[in-house]
């Protein structure tokens, strides 16, 4: 399926780019950009160009923000000594949708993944530990109950166990090979009100 028009043709390659997206669907998009209004493409436009220029990193617990400190750590009201480590900003964004945790967060931007090259220098533990040292009493390891994921969680319980914090996982609630980002509100409520200390 190619498109009689250069211009459409790289509109279509950009969205084959992303995730999920199939060459069908891409075209599809294309188009839709193509009958839509100036001004609806433009505030596409707009929208996909400040997700690039207006999201930084939150320099204490890592996930995505307009701000920094981002809202859920500039938050008074929430508990601060207790925190919740996920893998990514988007596993953040199910727990609040969940609305069963009244804590703070630390994304540690990924698990262990020898096949990539990805090892315990590639991702925020330290500053995990460095924050653990910090008054924090408990440390819920939310990673996705995935090989990765779980081996992840054993090497971060083992750091912090000597430092006299209380660390747990999440109960089993989400399935084995799961993703946060997937389950449902009631799941993800009941594994938090399940986790287990290390």
């Amino acid at each position: 399926m190619t498109s009689t028009s250069a211009t459409l043709e790289e509109l279509v390659e950009q969205f084959a780019k992303l995730p999920g997206i199939g060459r069908k669907t891409a075209f599809r998009l294309a188009y839709h950009v193509l009958k839509a209004s100036p001004e609806s493409a433009r505030n596409l436009a707009r929208a996909i160009l400040d997700v690039k220029d207006k999201i930084r990193t939150c320099s204490i617990c890592f996930n995505i923000s307009d701000d920094d400190p981002c809202p859920i750590c500039g938050d008074a009201e929430r508990n601060q000594q207790t925190l919740c480590v996920v893998e990514e900003p988007h596993d953040v964004l199910a727990f609040q949708r969940a609305g069963a945790f009244d804590g703070v967060f630390h994304v540690l931007g990924g698990v262990f993944s020898p096949l990539d090259g990805i090892g315990p220098e590639d991702l925020k533990i330290a500053e995990l530990v460095t924050r653990a040292k910090n008054g924090v009493e408990e440390i819920i390891l939310a990673t996705n109950p995935t090989p990765e994921g779980e081996t992840t969680a054993l090497y971060i319980a083992r750091l912090l166990k000597p430092l006299g914090v209380k660390v747990s996982r999440i109960a089993r609630g989400l399935p084995m090979g799961g993703d946060v980002e997937y389950a449902d509100q009631h799941t993800l409520a009941k594994a938090l009100e399940g986790r287990t200390e290390f």
